[in-house]
């Protein structure tokens, strides 16, 4: 891992007063993370992401999948995906650091479109991968931190220096991956639009033939697919997400469990309470405790 990363994370998140946990930037998609021991697995909504390890190690769980990556490796999600992530190697001597980038699918598939010969898609599997980081991609990441230094010229440069991570990504060693995931037309984003139609309305009932006419699919093909990309069935995706958002409305003070329950579209408060246990491994009440004191990593 280039020694510039763990740098630029250490300085920029000292000056945001230091510690753990989890850092916004001016870069708009942009976080950084440390941590100074293992953490216990905390749940999120990983946008379409470039998630990286620059000392430590961590494990993203996306449903049936487990994802290991640690200092020096990327790990790549091409899909909106509900995930549990946890620092599986990290001291107070050497912090987890690790540094999250947005990636804008327009700009890829733009990219893409540009590449004379255009990669080969990679075969069917999982919407997300583990790569090595090394080379010109390292490079233009360390530039995309420097910009933090010099922010007026973070709107004129930022665009660019996206453009050039994309081009990276999909001429790299895993350019199959990056094009299976990009391809407008291909199933990676197909199934994309049905995730958009079920996290607009998470409080209506899965019809699986909806989700199959946004996709393009039939229902059968949707299915297959959708549990292939996602590791979970639209079922179960649709129960996390709705987990996820009553999880963000009482840390964030807009609910108790039984309201945060009725506005994701539980009838049942008790159903809420055991469907949350099992997907967070402890009661509202409990895992809000510890969450307002422990940062999410």
């Amino acid at each position: 891992m280039s020694r510039d990363i763990v740098l630029a994370l250490n300085r920029h998140m000292d000056a945001q007063g230091g510690g753990d946990g989890v850092f916004a930037t001016a870069v708009d998609g942009l976080y950084m993370m440390r941590a100074s021991g293992p953490t216990l697995p905390a749940p999120r909504l990983y946008r379409p992401a470039l998630c990286i390890v620059a000392q430590g190690a961590k494990q993203v769980m996306l449903g049936e999948s487990v994802f290991g990556y640690r200092e020096g490796e990327m790990l790549v999600i091409g899909l909106e995906s509900p995930a549990l992530g946890k620092v599986t190697r990290a001291s107070a001597e050497q912090p987890f650091l690790g540094l999250n980038l947005d990636l804008d699918v327009q700009v890829m598939r733009e990219v893409l479109a540009q590449l004379d010969p255009p990669p080969q898609p990679g075969p069917g599997g999982p919407g997300a991968f583990v790569g090595m980081l090394a080379g010109p991609l390292a490079d233009a990441l360390v530039r995309m931190l420097r910009l933090l230094e010099t922010p007026a010229a973070i709107p004129v440069l930022q665009s660019g220096i996206m453009r050039e991570i994309c081009y990276w990504l999909l001429t790299g060693p895993d350019a199959g991956e990056v094009c299976r995931m990009a391809l407008p037309s291909g199933s990676a984003q197909r199934i994309a639009a049905a995730i958009h139609r079920l996290r607009d309305d998470i409080t209506q009932p899965v019809r699986i033939d909806t989700l199959a006419a946004a996709a393009n699919m039939s229902s059968s093909t949707f299915h297959q697919h959708f549990k292939t990309l996602t590791s979970m069935t639209p079922l179960q995706y649709q129960k996390q997400l709705r987990l996820l958002e009553a999880r963000r409305l009482m840390l964030a003070g807009e609910a108790n469990a039984s309201g945060a329950a009725y506005q994701v579209g539980y009838e049942s408060a008790s159903q809420f309470s055991r469907e949350y246990v099992r997907m967070f491994g402890t009661p509202p009440k409990r895992d809000m405790a510890v969450a307002r004191t422990s940062p999410a990593i």
